[in-house]
């Protein structure tokens, strides 16, 4: 005979049970969870610094075997974070995923910003730095063109350079790429409004935009998750080893940030978020330059966005489309967020494949 009252007493010591359990087993996994934050690895696809200037390096990453490509690939990372973001584990490397479609794979790490830098331009950044490694590793590599990919603020700076040098870029690959700022999509839009944001007193404050200001804005445009959510997470999947591995390098990226040079950073919001200049086709390196044209991006040009990204919106991305010269062009959405688009595991089983194959489908095959 069924006992309605034994049934949910029963009911109610199991859930007490397994509850007690996943307690005590979080508390023996603390020696091994502390272990694994001491022990947290990231960037550990073999590679060499084969190019320097200043703080900027230039890293070039180990192959196993000939090059498949001729044209190697370039990574162009944001002045935001550190770069390593794009192989911040072997499972989850964007890096990774080119290496293994046949590439040659260079990536840029810009350093940091100091007291010194304050005064550098996109125009140092795109015409300076960007056109000497481009320069280099014609020569290191020795090929004409090479592809050209660019993530986030790092995207921005390759269509820049793109429109002003577009001889070497073979195809160009724009991944969370803040191009068109029309609309309000974006609460960044919102935020870098003039009528709330004065930019020029930040920026007489303190040279450079501060890495903490960075970082707590990018944290408080969703707070619940990243200043509650993923602790209960993590506190819930603390006995989960790959989970508390992800965790760590994840965190570990987050908290990296690093100034931006302020006259660059007082550019993008004024010029670029504020004014929308580079859409509009009033963008220029300095008084009495020309604008640049986008016209004059004509090579292949990849689109790569994500559906829930809070940082740049797809139509940020894709609102390139109408003002470029290219007629080989490639959208492509994931659902994830900004960073998902690079680390997610959603990304790598079949986003970044298709990806890697459609530069590759447009790269010339080495002759053996």
């Amino acid at each position: 005979m069924v006992n309605p009252v034994l049934d949910l007493f029963v009911s109610q010591q199991k859930a007490s049970y397994d509850e007690a359990l996943k307690m005590w087993q979080r508390v023996f996994s603390l020696p091994r969870v502390a272990e694994q934050a001491r022990e947290n690895q990231v960037c550990q696809t073999p590679h060499e610094v084969v190019y320097e200037l200043g703080a900027l390096r230039l890293l070039r990453y180990h192959r196993d075997t000939p090059a498949t490509y001729a044209e190697p690939v370039l990574v162009c990372y944001a002045l935001v974070n550190r770069p390593y973001i794009l192989d911040i584990q072997p499972p989850r490397s964007v890096i990774k995923r080119f290496l293994d479609r046949g590439f040659e794979v260079y990536l840029i790490d810009w350093g940091i910003a100091t007291v010194s830098d304050r005064s550098l331009t996109l125009s140092d950044y795109t015409r300076g730095h960007l056109k000497g490694v481009s320069d280099f590793l014609l020569e290191h590599a020795g090929t004409r063109k090479y592809n050209l990919l660019g993530y986030c603020m790092g995207g921005t700076i390759s269509t820049l350079f793109t429109a002003t040098y577009p001889a070497p870029v073979k195809n160009l690959i724009l991944m969370a790429a803040p191009i068109d700022f029309s609309g309000e999509d974006g609460l960044l839009q919102v935020w870098t409004d003039e009528k709330y944001f004065d930019v020029d007193a930040l920026l007489d404050a303190f040279g450079n935009c501060p890495a903490p200001f960075l970082q707590h804005a990018f944290q408080m445009m969703r707070p619940v998750q990243n200043y509650y959510s993923k602790y209960t997470g993590f506190f819930d999947k603390m006995h989960d080893d790959k989970f508390v591995d992800n965790f760590f390098a994840m965190e570990k990226w987050t908290n990296d940030n690093i100034p931006v040079a302020g006259e660059t950073f007082r550019e993008f919001v004024k010029n670029l978020y504020q004014r929308n200049q580079l859409v509009k086709g009033e963008f220029s390196f300095g008084l009495g330059e020309p604008a640049v044209d986008l016209k004059k991006i004509t090579c292949p040009l990849l689109l790569l966005a994500a559906k829930g990204d809070h940082l740049v919106p797809p139509s940020q991305t894709m609102g390139i489309l109408p003002y470029v010269g290219s007629k080989d062009t490639k959208s492509m959405e994931i659902d994830a967020g900004h960073v998902g688009l690079a680390v997610s595991s959603k990304a790598h089983k079949q986003f970044w494949p298709e990806a890697t194959k459609w530069v590759a489908d447009r790269s010339t095959v080495v002759k053996s």
